[in-house]
C-alpha cells in the first residue's frame, strides 16, 4: 500500500464513484485512500482538506455536465438557455448520491464554467436585461434547482431508489387524516418529481420575464 500514483483527477474520480456507494457523510479521506490503495497523507500532496476535494468533484461533476447534458450549442433564447442549463444541472446532480450537498457552496477550480455564463449573459442583456437583472434572474433559476434537488434526493436519494423510510404518502395520508387537503397533496410533494421541476423552473422563467419586461 502506498506505491500507487495518483493525481487530483483520479482522486476525484475515485471520490465520486465512492460517494455513490457511502453517501457524502461516509465520503472520508481515509476511506478514498484505501480505495487508492495508498496511504491517506498521500492525498493531502493534492488537496489540503476535504472541502478542497468537494471543490475539485464539482467540477469534475460540472465538466461532466458539458459533455454529455450540454454538448451541442447554447439555444437562441435566453429563456430556453436558462431552462436548458438547470435541467441539464438537476441530471447531473441526480447521477450522484447527494450530489446537491457536494456541489452547493463549492468553488470551481477552473474556468470552465466561464464561457457558458458570458453566452448566458450576453443573451440576456441582448434581450434587454441589465446585468443586475440578468445575474438575480440566473441565480434565482439555480436556486430553485438546488433546492429542488436536495429535497428530491432528501426523499429519494437516488433516482433507481424508492422513497427512504418514513416517505410513504399512504402512510401520511393515515396520519392526516384530519386533514383532508393536506393528505392529498402527498403525492404531489412526494413524487412526480420530473414533473414538478419543469413546471416550477417554468414558473419561474415567466415570472421573470414579468417581473423584468424580457422577451
Amino acid at each position: 500500500m502506498g506505491t500507487t500514483k495518483i493525481d487530483r483527477s483520479r482522486v476525484a474520480d475515485t471520490a465520486l464513484r465512492l460517494l455513490n456507494e457511502v453517501g457524502l457523510d461516509g465520503l472520508s479521506l481515509r476511506a478514498i485512500a484505501k480505495e487508492l490503495d495508498v496511504k491517506a497523507p498521500a492525498l493531502y500532496w493534492h488537496f489540503k482538506d476535504k472541502q478542497a476535494l468537494l471543490d475539485e468533484m464539482a467540477t469534475v461533476m460540472y465538466r461532466r455536465m458539458l459533455a454529455d447534458d450540454l454538448p451541442g450549442p447554447a439555444p437562441d433564447s435566453w429563456q430556453d438557455q436558462l431552462v436548458a442549463y438547470n435541467s441539464a444541472l438537476r441530471r447531473t446532480l441526480l447521477r450522484y448520491r447527494d450530489g446537491a450537498k457536494v456541489y452547493g457552496g463549492a468553488q470551481f477550480t477552473g474556468t470552465d464554467h466561464a464561457d457558458g455564463l458570458e453566452t448566458h449573459l450576453r443573451t440576456m442583456l441582448d434581450a434587454g436585461f441589465e446585468l443586475r437583472q440578468a445575474v438575480r434572474a440566473c441565480t434565482t433559476a439555480y436556486a430553485y434547482t438546488m433546492g429542488f434537488v436536495s429535497e428530491e434526493q432528501g426523499v429519494r436519494p437516488m433516482p433507481d431508489e424508492g422513497r427512504r423510510e418514513g416517505f410513504d404518502v399512504g402512510e401520511r395520508a393515515e396520519r392526516l387524516a384530519r386533514y383532508p387537503l393536506a393528505a392529498a397533496a402527498g403525492p404531489e410533494i412526494f413524487g412526480r418529481f420530473d414533473e414538478r421541476f419543469e413546471e416550477g423552473l417554468r414558473l419561474i422563467v415567466a415570472g421573470i420575464e414579468t417581473r423584468y419586461g424580457a422577451r
